[in-house]
């Protein structure tokens, strides 16, 4: 069943976006190399509880920590530990927050140091299927506009979209329905409706669609070892068109 979000409904997840969009800012200023994707975990949890959030992801569904930081070939839910940042890596970023009850949630992908054209390529054209999906995100539409539009932008430069994971519906659970796939054709899936609310979130890979599962049970890679990004908005359905909620 979807859920459709009031205005003030919407209001307080606007809030739990903007919580996101600024410790992802946080995460762009002070990401570095050497650093460890734990010491990057701790700063992120202390900057979302310093802005009166409880970070999302943290022990959900037994998840150990507050951010989800991929590098490379690791395409999302990379788990914080000892792993050291190094010079040339591109580092996805997912966190999400809780305020009022309610989730926001959003994904960035860093290039650290000095990164090589082909990942900055991936990273540029991975934002820009964001930015196509949320133009697709209105009233009326069905929601395989959002999945056919992003599918043909990767696809259009010769990049692999996943299609193991899939973006949602968000509000008081970080994942409801619908599921908001990267790739199909723009005839199915639900028309959207206002109050909607989507987690959209674009995973591009250099190479092949296909990914597996690390042996922690949780980080995602890609298949060929090539690169992989990912950017994410939660994003409100309105009579007026997407209004973008996890940005500051």
């Amino acid at each position: 069943m979807i859920v459709l979000k009031s205005k003030e409904e919407i209001e307080i997840m606007r809030r739990a976006g903007q919580v996101v969009s600024k410790t992802l800012d946080m995460v762009g200023e002070r990401i570095e190399t050497g650093m460890t994707t734990g010491q990057l975990d701790e700063l992120v949890e202390d900057f979302i509880r310093s802005q009166d959030a409880i970070p999302g992801f943290k022990n959900y569904r037994g998840f150990p920590a507050s951010a989800c930081i991929s590098i490379n070939d690791e395409v999302v839910h990379g788990i914080p530990g000892d792993r050291v940042i190094k010079d040339g890596d591109i580092v996805s970023v997912d966190v999400g927050s809780i305020v009022d009850g309610f989730y926001g949630d959003s994904a960035r992908t860093f290039a650290v140091g000095e990164v090589s054209e082909e990942k900055l390529g991936l990273m540029k054209n991975t934002e820009t299927c964001l930015q196509v999906a949320i133009d697709m995100a209105r009233k009326g539409n069905k929601l395989g506009q959002i999945s056919a539009a992003i599918q043909k932008t990767a696809e259009a430069e010769g990049f692999g979209v996943v299609r193991a994971l899939v973006g949602h519906g968000i509000g008081r659970n970080m994942h409801e329905e619908p599921q908001v796939p990267n790739f199909g054709s723009p005839d199915v899936g639900p028309v959207l409706k206002a109050g909607m609310v989507l987690a959209i979130e674009p995973m591009i890979n250099l190479g092949t669609h296909k990914v597996y599962t690390k042996p922690d049970g949780w980080t995602f890679v890609t298949a060929d070892g090539s690169p992989s990004a990912h950017f994410e908005h939660t994003v409100a359905i309105t009579d007026d068109g997407p209004d973008v909620l996890s940005l500051s």
